[in-house]
């Protein structure tokens, strides 16, 4: 892997990085299998278990968030030296980028200049992210390159760990911004596909990753697990193979050539990760299949086994996390509560306002206006705004502005997820502006008949507005806690797991095994987050203030008795 970047990688460099991948799929399948056996309990428990007294009030949406298409004439920074040439630029509804030399070449199925799927960049939209691109682009030169041609005055720069950096120039501001915010929810939709997914699968591969992380010796949440599966696996590989890459390539090597031979190793790594995961496909449906009919046939007798393996070793389990976490603990968990608390909830805040700025602009144009046929098309153009970037943007921004304040969940405990946690708020915020709307829309359409007069429809819009946004006061104190809490045990569990010790962890399952059989396997990780989320729901209830419950346990009487202190029958 020591050959200049300028050239593809040789036979013998090919195939080390290959023996890497093959090497990394032994190791992790194995943990993989065990994790989907986890899964399919997990879910099997959930279905038998008690469901929350007090669900979610507002219907849930059915519609997936997925990328939309966006193109337009923008301008590549490309060449050595460096050039302005003008592109035609396509945004697939996969999260793809494209670009062509020109439209007509992208109307008639020309293969096009580049392509990159969206996954890890950062998007920058400043000067000097050109500058940086460009000195990427530059280093390595004999002599310094001459500036580009034409000034990036509406960049859009994108940037990746692991691959060759991106620069494009909008020719108004106006159209940088709709790159702008198409890009970012691209690359929110593609980094999070694997937290979005409700399939038992991904949950399973995602605690495989940490698992097998775990075993490499990195305790710490971070940005790893973001993208697709075979992304995630070739990222790991990456920050495996780096210090590698480095020795072999020593110092002369940096700026484009580095960024060329990072390229080239991802490109090959990444195509290794799919086929061994591909390979690994069919298996994973037949284990699947068996494990559902087999974990259902014995689920009460394997959760009676796990529950007494749980109380042999939870004393042991209370107590290395008291002596060892408690004082960390106790002068972190306040502020790091409170932090993710006030962040979520500005966000979700942030969701009611312009919610209601909507329906309040709806509602005003409406005024006078006859037709029963209007009012229902006005009514149901508010299903576009959860999955419109240009309507959201005050809302994805607020995230994002609250990352400083989320600096306290880096330390003591190696935090280093807060691109994941700001996808996540995003992604729950969208999630509930989704829901708010089509609650709406199921409400309005029982109550908009055309029978009736537009201020009779206006005040049932009225009523229906205020409804809903009890419904949406009530789930978003859920949505708040449940993020909240879920980010704290991310954070804590990891390096909890890492200060208990991986000798001790093995001795206590080896335990659990030992007296409840097979069944208890895995109950070591669940006591230990059975116990840390004991000690964050204490910490959350005290931040909400002493008179506050758990929104996920309260009783079922408080949406209810909203809902008739709301606006009565629709």
């Amino acid at each position: 892997m020591g050959a200049p970047a300028s050239r593809p990688l040789d036979k013998q460099q090919q195939q080390r990085v290959r023996d890497r991948m093959d090497a990394l799929l032994r190791t992790f399948l194995p943990r993989y299998r065990a994790q989907l056996a986890a899964a399919v309990l997990r879910r099997l428990s959930g279905e038998r278990g008690p469901r929350e007294p007090a669900g979610p009030q507002l219907l849930r949406s059915e519609k997936l968030p997925r990328v939309r298409e966006h193109r337009g004439a923008l301008a590549w920074l490309q060449g050595r030296p460096p050039r302005w040439q003008p592109v035609f630029c396509v945004l697939r509804g996969d999260g793809r980028l494209e670009w062509f030399g020109h439209q007509e070449e992208f109307e008639n199925g020309v293969r096009p200049l580049g392509s990159v799927a969206l996954t890890g960049f950062t998007l920058g939209t400043s000067r000097r992210d050109v500058q940086l691109g460009r000195q990427l682009a530059d280093r390595g030169q004999e002599r310094r390159a001459a500036p580009p041609e034409v000034p990036a005055r509406f960049p859009l720069c994108l940037r990746h760990p692991f691959r060759q950096p991106l620069c494009f120039s909008g020719p108004s501001a106006e159209l940088q911004r709709a790159w702008r915010l198409a890009l970012q929810s691209a690359i929110r939709l593609r980094d999070t596909v694997l937290q979005r997914s409700q399939d038992p699968a991904a949950r399973a591969f995602l605690d495989a990753v940490r698992h097998y992380r775990q075993h490499q010796g990195h305790f710490g949440e971070d940005d790893a697990t973001l993208g697709s599966d075979a992304e995630v696996l070739t990222a790991v590989l990456m920050r495996e193979l780096l210090p590698d890459l480095r020795a072999r390539t020593g110092p002369g090597l940096r700026g484009a050539a580095w960024a060329e031979l990072l390229d080239t190793v991802y490109a090959l790594v990444l195509a290794e990760a799919s086929a061994g995961l591909c390979a690994f496909q069919p298996e994973k449906t037949e284990l699947l299949a068996t494990l559902e009919r087999t974990v259902r046939v014995d689920l009460d007798q394997t959760l009676q086994l796990r529950a007494l393996a749980a109380e042999r070793i939870r004393a042991d389990v209370q107590g290395a996390l008291e002596s060892r976490l408690r004082p960390a603990l106790d002068a972190w968990l306040p502020g790091a509560a409170q932090a993710l608390l006030d962040a979520v909830g500005a966000t979700l805040d942030a969701v009611r306002s312009l919610l209601t700025g909507a329906v309040d602009r709806l509602t005003r144009r409406l005024r006078g206006r006859p037709s029963a046929a209007g009012l229902r098309r006005e009514v149901h153009a508010l299903a576009a705004i959860p999955w419109s970037p240009e309507r959201m943007e005050r809302i994805y921004e607020e995230a994002a502005r609250r990352r400083a304040q989320l600096a306290v969940l880096t330390a003591p405990f190696g935090f280093q997820g807060a691109r994941s946690l700001v996808f996540g708020v995003q992604g729950v915020a969208q999630q509930l502006m989704a829901d708010a709307v089509a609650t709406f829309l199921q409400l309005a359409d029982q109550c908009l008949t055309s029978a009736l007069e537009p201020d009779q429809a206006l005040g049932q819009l009225e009523r229906v507005r205020s409804l809903v946004l009890k419904k949406l006061s009530w789930d978003s104190e859920q949505a708040r806690w449940r993020c909240s809490r879920d980010w704290l045990l991310a954070t804590l569990l990891p390096f909890s797991l890492g200060q208990l010790g991986q000798a001790q962890a093995e001795l206590l399952e080896a335990q659990a095994v030992a007296t409840e059989g097979d069944a208890a396997t895995g109950v070591y990780e669940d006591v230990v987050r059975e116990v840390l989320l004991q000690k964050i729901d204490d910490e959350l209830r005290k931040a909400l203030g002493a008179s506050t419950s758990c929104p996920l346990t309260d009783c079922a009487e408080a949406p209810r008795a909203q809902e008739q202190a709301g606006a009565g029958p629709i």
